[in-house]
């Protein structure tokens, strides 16, 4: 979630919880356990439309919102998602939707953690990218995941059955929990933030890039050389084959598009002879 989507309210109310998430994740708390635990609570205030109010009710006293939070999780979350929780339901939100979009946030934080301390962030980053295609490029699967009517735990357990065991755990849990909790663009778009999530704790920009051959190590070391100089920044290569280009590379960054395929270039020389 960017949280330049969030209201001024909601980005201080979360800067409060990210603080007190640092801090839990600097004691003994294991990472994973903590990211699936704020997520479950995700899905749950996402189910419970009065829960999900009152505990983002602003008017309300903070102490009585904590209080709710600890009653009805004792048992089911461990202490450190029980403060996480406690110090999110503490502050002032602009909507509950928005203290959702927060704990979402969070959740995937303290995942993707557990990622880096493993060492296999930049693993994860690229097992989203390929799922990510994969979706694409097979529509029914992307309707399956996006369907809306279908109960959340079906996608989840098509998730499960199609990724488990060629996939890690992180990259399983924030999968699953994103199709259970899809809204606004498809589970493609959803994927795809994920993969900048990733990239953005590496410290890196993604450059999606599509090629007409497979690109060899040196190939790919020159390119991400060649876009941290165009953008001054380090960027993280994500490469599908397209043989359809007939040569030469797309490269997407962001909003901008650098299309030096052979089709590309076909496509605007058709373009300006028809004018």
């Amino acid at each position: 979630m960017a949280t330049e989507t969030l209201h001024a309210a909601s980005r201080e109310a979360l800067a409060a919880a990210e603080k007190r998430l640092d801090e839990v994740l600097r004691s003994d708390a294991d990472p994973a356990t903590l990211g699936t635990e704020l997520l479950a609570v995700v899905g749950l205030l996402t189910r419970e439309t009065g829960l999900r109010r009152a505990v983002a009710e602003g008017s309300s006293d903070p102490a009585a919102r904590k209080g709710l939070v600890r009653r009805l999780l004792t048992g089911k979350a461990a202490e450190p998602a029980l403060a996480v929780l406690e110090a999110a339901v503490g502050e002032r939100w602009s909507s509950p939707r928005e203290l959702v979009d927060g704990l979402e946030s969070l959740g995937r934080s303290a995942l993707l953690t557990s990622a880096e301390k493993a060492g296999n962030l930049e693993a994860v980053e690229d097992e989203l990218f390929r799922i990510a295609r994969i979706v694409d490029g097979e529509p029914e699967l992307e309707r399956a995941l996006s369907d809306q009517t279908a109960p959340p735990e079906t996608k989840r357990r098509l998730v499960h059955d199609l990724f488990a065991g060629k996939a890690d755990g992180v990259t399983l849990a924030l999968v699953e929990q994103l199709v259970e909790r899809r809204k606004g663009r498809g589970i493609g778009f959803g994927l795809d933030r994920l993969v900048k999530l990733a990239a953005q704790r590496r410290e890196r920009s993604v450059a999606y890039v599509t090629s007409a051959s497979e690109l060899s190590a040196d190939q790919r070391d020159q390119l991400a050389g060649k876009l941290r100089g165009i953008y001054g920044r380090p960027i993280a290569l994500h490469v599908e084959v397209d043989p359809r280009l007939r040569g030469g590379l797309v490269v997407r960054v962001g909003d901008e598009v650098i299309d030096g395929s052979v089709a590309g270039q076909l496509e605007a020389l058709r373009r300006r002879l028809a004018a």
